[in-house]
């Protein structure tokens, strides 16, 4: 297993894609990772070493080509989601049900924060992805951000830190009385055309309306004048419509890119590079379904 990761780590992403990211115009890039990284090299079964490594080495490729870094806490011991991309146990969602896994959290953010505290290149630390309402409390959650908020300023004054708006959730503001208290905040939210049956039937026109008034609307509810900034953590041109053509792609991109660059600390995609090449800004961008604004 060990020299699968090693492999993976060492071709997947190279300093290459870093050099493409800045000559695209692009600012930053978010690096998820697993709680298991502060246990490097070696972390307890079944994770194994050298994620932290490779981390340390895109700060330096970041630092290179002068890219902002986010690191995104993308799963917590236990799980704040019972979805695989965060590493769930058997679809099980166990974060925030004992006071141990959240200090242990705090943590993982402590160690991150302090590691790279000095890169010129730390732009912010996202403290959690996408916890899911209920199982993850509003009043753990806040706690525990509250808890990382002070880890992070532990060691930096000016790393934004991030905090992901609970999956579920019937109130996209409660956030921000929390983050609005507390200076360098910021509000993650993430928007997809995907993952709801009701975009099983949409066609071009319904999902670019769609991304026009529903997001807009909920992206203006989050985004105040005196509040915390917003943050798009995650898009993407993909969609259900099928046998979509290019220019109906394009459409469907500029459309989110208009009212995504509204948010006050930008937006993210989701990912650099895929299997699936609309999941690919990489691809997307080289292939002319994406043109970024000056």
């Amino acid at each position: 297993m060990l020299h699968v990761w090693q492999n993976h780590w060492s071709t997947y992403i190279v300093e290459a894609d870093f050099r493409f990211i800045s000559e695209s115009g692009l600012t930053a890039v978010k690096i998820p990772v697993g709680w298991w990284i502060a246990n490097d090299p070696r972390p307890p079964a079944p994770y194994v070493g050298g994620s932290l490594k490779t981390l340390d080495k895109a700060f330096k490729w970041a630092e290179k080509y002068n890219l902002g870094v986010i690191i995104d806490l993308h799963a917590a011991p236990g799980s704040q989601n019972p979805f695989e991309h965060i590493s769930s146990k058997d679809g099980s969602q166990d974060w925030g049900t004992t006071d141990t896994n959240i200090a242990q959290t705090v943590q993982v953010i402590d160690f991150l924060a302090s590691r790279y505290a000095k890169s010129p290149s730390l732009l912010a630390v996202k403290l959690m992805n996408e916890p899911l309402a209920p199982g993850v409390s509003l009043e753990s959650l806040k706690t525990y951000y509250r808890d990382e908020y002070n880890a992070v300023r532990k060691h930096s004054s000016d790393a934004y830190v991030i905090m992901s708006n609970r999956l579920s959730s019937p109130d996209p503001t409660e956030l921000l009385g929390l983050a609005g208290g507390l200076p360098g905040s910021v509000i993650d939210v993430h928007y997809y055309a995907l993952f709801n049956n009701m975009f099983d039937t949409f066609t071009v026109q319904q999902d670019i309306d769609f991304i026009k008034t529903n997001y807009s609307s909920d992206l203006s509810i989050v985004t105040r004048e005196s509040g915390p900034l917003t943050f798009v953590g995650e898009w993407v041109a993909g969609w259900k419509v099928p046998n979509a053509v290019k220019q109906e792609f394009q459409m469907f991109a500029n459309a989110q890119m208009d009212v995504y660059w509204r948010a006050t600390f930008g937006w993210a995609y989701w990912t650099l590079k895929n299997v699936n090449n609309h999941w690919s800004m990489e691809w997307m961008i080289n292939n002319g379904y994406i043109s970024l604004k000056s």
